[in-house]
């Protein structure tokens, strides 16, 4: 699979609080044909990976795919069997995790108890003897804007402020390169979104690189400007994450960022724009930008908010590929929009997600409708691939 990177916005790093400017630098972190056996078990395999400096990247993936891993290399808490990590120009590979500029955020917070925040924030600062605890103390306590709780003591907070201590904690040792290990996988649903937005704030404020570990694909896309995904070892496919999203390269990711439509079909021609693919004897047209097979077969990608659905052979506003003889099987209602299963004529139930705006009356089971969807909304994946891969995604890692 290819590894390569898009590019990520990079930018000068601002000074920590309490330290003057760092003069500009693009060194970030670049590991290269890094390998970690476990015995006969490969858990991360000739990877490479660049984190341009003061970028955030989410390794993103289900249980055993090797991210976390590949975050604990990183931090020096596991050793690569083979290759080789730089950061900020220097071979890390071989150092002790107190031997290099990195800091790990973990799931559990590990707050001292018997400490107030202001302590616990402070705790790095004091050991190396420091100047100016106080001051920068307060001005990263600002930062996670905890100012006012400094003096509580860490069972006195809400799970959220405990991990934006957690967060200070770590920022104020100035890492080159923060870690977080899922972070936010302790806090309720809405505690974690509102978390995510806080993670971002913070880090486009503090301009550090971040590197997340996460199985959650919502989290992942929403917290970071690069996502790599991540499967038995090696990265699937790695950009930004709408276009991972819009365009995925593999099975594997088009089941593991959302929900995908694969159907099968044959190619009938290519041009320099469009691929004209047979589907069950219906052809339809992909973008040859879209496009990721170059043999005959390939699966037909559609995401299911992308399908429209109408009365039997009534005009939907979705000119080109256009899908008769539906029969809708399921139908759930979710508030903002109505989950429909529809079975095609050729046997498969495709989903189709309908947004709730009232202009079209909601489906019920067993009626007739037609499908359509705008050609420059679907994608061709290599019909090698299992149509079902990532579909099962893991609850932890």
């Amino acid at each position: 699979m290819s590894q390569a990177a898009e590019t990520t916005r990079g930018h000068e790093r601002p000074a920590p609080p309490g330290e003057p400017s760092a003069a500009p630098s693009s060194d970030g972190l670049s590991l290269r044909a890094v390998t970690k056996s476990f015995g006969g078990f490969h858990a991360v395999r000739s990877l490479d990976l660049d984190v341009p400096r003061g970028s955030f990247i989410a390794l993103l993936g289900p249980s055993g795919c090797g991210k976390t891993t590949t975050l604990r290399m990183v931090a020096g808490l596991e050793v690569p069997t083979s290759g080789t990590i730089t950061l900020a120009g220097q071979d890390i590979t071989r150092l002790k995790p107190y031997q290099r500029p990195v800091n790990t955020v973990f799931q559990s917070y590990a707050l001292f108890p018997h400490l107030d925040i202001f302590e616990n924030v402070a705790f790095g600062l004091r050991r190396r003897k420091a100047k100016d605890v106080d001051a920068t103390v307060r001005q990263m306590l600002d930062l996670v804007e905890l100012g006012s709780q400094a003096r509580k003591r860490p069972a006195q907070l809400s799970g959220g402020q405990q991990q934006r201590v957690a967060l200070a904690r770590a920022l104020i040792n100035n890492p080159e390169v923060l870690l977080l290990d899922e972070p936010l996988g302790a806090l309720d649903l809405k505690l974690r979104r509102s978390m995510q937005v806080e993670i971002k704030r913070i880090q486009t404020d503090v301009g550090r690189t971040f590197v997340h570990v996460t199985h959650d694909q919502e989290e992942a896309m929403t917290m970071a400007d690069t996502v790599a995904v991540m499967n038995a070892g090696v990265i699937e496919q790695m950009g930004a994450p709408a276009e991972l999203y819009e365009n995925p390269r593999s099975t594997f990711v088009a089941n593991f960022l959302g929900q995908s439509n694969l159907i099968a079909g044959r190619v009938v021609s290519r041009s320099a724009d469009v691929v004209t693919v047979d589907m069950h004897g219906i052809q339809v047209s992909v973008p040859a930008a879209r496009s990721h097979t170059d043999g005959d077969g390939g699966w037909v990608g559609i995401r299911p908010e992308k399908v429209l659905i109408g009365e039997a052979g009534s005009q939907l506003d979705a000119p080109g590929n256009t899908i008769p003889g539906g029969v809708v099987s399921d139908v759930s209602f979710v508030g903002v929009s109505t989950q429909y299963l529809v079975r095609m004529p050729w046997g498969q139930e495709l989903q189709v997600f309908s947004q709730n705006t009232g202009r079209t009356r909601i489906f019920e089971t067993g009626d007739q409708v037609e499908l359509s969807w705008r050609p420059e909304y679907a994608f061709l994946l290599d019909a090698a691939q299992d149509a079902s891969a990532g579909a099962q995604r893991a609850d932890s890692d």
